[in-house]
């Protein structure tokens, strides 16, 4: 089959920090007499700058018509990637070649204007991403009615809520027909019934033959959408295989087996601040931290950050799934109302936010522990869906007895009554 994609020893370099007195604003006379020096000591200038290997000899070759998910964890390389492959960012060294147009949907709403209103932005939006007039008009009911913002499309995107703004700029770029789509984690717009709106998109669009590359944190998307994915780790390709095998790799190898997940310096957004997540841990019953758990026994799940400043309307919370990607639960420090009221507001310091999973809950296999911390509807401070993993052991579980694996993500035990009727 003819090669659609072929990427040879991408590497991308960043510089972070910043040299001194760059930002440092002078008078004429003192920017005359900086010449000199600058000229006779060269390597000053350097003095405070580091730099970050992003990508890291990155080499895979892409079929047409195949549809190739990317994983890994927040600050892997995966958006640096995509960026490269779609000409947004040059790499450092290395190749690539491409085989067709490319349309990238890296992030939703690139190209709005907040005074225009949302039939000139469709027509602006799509222009910017490779659409020509008249394709736009044939699709512009389309979009409009995918978006379900008919009412409000003469109006300027400005007085738009951030959903209906995040859903017109997702129907624009879902309505790319381009021969390669390049897709960067747009399926978190909206509400859940809309999110399956632009799953069952994309979903059409691997269906038409069109090569696509996809990038999510949610497992569930990419085992749905491809069937074959690179794992990408602190830069680097580090497994390639069908979906099903990758995701397994990607969950079972990122995790902490030891049942505590600590997050490095370089894994932390520099958005986070003033939060900072110091580690996830996973304790038994004799509060020792442990990577199995007998089903029949309670579990504690404790999460230890620190604020740098206060935060007003925080909470902290864990989000457990599957492995597949199917959510148990979701729960937050503070969602019981006396809770919530006494931290209102959290000042700065170290905390440690706990919460116990109750004795025979979960059903055996293995699971998943997202963490959150946000403001309620106003900040998202830092979000790691797959923190880590830990196994449940259904050993002296309710129906022990019989052969059969039991259904589903809990099994609790029930208390029943049989009583002979007369």
């Amino acid at each position: 089959m003819t090669i659609a994609i072929r990427v040879e020893n991408i590497s991308k370099k960043y510089k972070i920090g910043a040299a001194p007195g760059k930002f440092r604003y002078g008078m004429l006379r003192d920017q005359l007499a900086e010449i000199p020096r600058k000229l006779f000591r060269r390597s000053e200038g350097r003095v405070g700058v580091d730099y970050i290997w992003a990508l890291k000899d990155v080499s895979f070759d892409l079929e047409e018509g195949r549809v190739l998910g990317i994983i890994g964890r927040n600050g892997a390389g995966k958006s640096t990637l995509l960026k490269v492959l779609s000409r947004v960012t040059e790499p450092t060294r290395g190749m690539i070649s491409v085989r067709g147009r490319v349309g990238s949907l890296l992030e939703v709403g690139t190209g709005f204007h907040p005074e225009l209103t949302g039939r000139d932005n469709i027509f602006m939006n799509g222009a910017i991403l490779g659409m020509k007039r008249a394709e736009i008009a044939a699709k512009f009911d389309e979009i409009v009615e995918f978006s379900e913002v008919a009412q409000f499309i003469d109006t300027p995107v400005k007085r738009y809520s951030s959903g209906m703004y995040l859903r017109l700029a997702f129907a624009v770029a879902a309505h790319l027909e381009p021969e390669i789509l390049v897709v960067d984690e747009v399926l978190a717009v909206g509400d859940a019934e809309f999110q399956r709106k632009c799953i069952g998109k994309m979903n059409d669009v691997a269906n038409q033959g069109r090569t696509v590359l996809f990038v999510s944190h949610n497992m569930s998307a990419i085992l749905r959408l491809t069937n074959e994915s690179i794992v990408i780790q602190k830069g680097q390709l580090v497994k390639r295989a069908p979906s099903p095998e990758a995701v397994d790799y990607y969950l079972a190898s990122g995790q902490a087996q030891a049942g505590e997940r600590a997050w490095d310096a370089d894994e932390v957004p520099a958005a986070s601040a003033p939060f900072r997540p110091i580690s996830l841990r996973v304790r038994d019953s004799r509060g020792a931290v442990a990577d199995t758990f007998r089903s029949t026994e309670p579990i504690t799940l404790e999460m230890e950050y620190r604020l740098d400043a206060p935060i007003t309307g925080l909470r902290v919370g864990v989000y457990l799934s599957t492995v597949r990607g199917e959510y148990v639960f979701t729960s937050f420090d503070v969602d019981d109302a006396a809770q919530y009221e006494k931290f209102s507001t959290r000042q700065a310091g170290h905390y440690t936010s706990k919460c116990q999973i109750p004795a025979d809950f979960l059903n055996e296999g293995r699971y998943i522990l997202g963490v959150n911390a946000s403001s309620f509807g106003v900040r998202r401070y830092f979000m790691d869906e797959n923190a880590l993993a830990f196994t449940i052991d259904p050993m002296g579980a309710p129906g022990m007895q019989w052969a059969e694996q039991r259904q589903g993500p809990v099994r609790p035990r029930l208390d029943w009554v049989i009583e002979t009727v007369r």
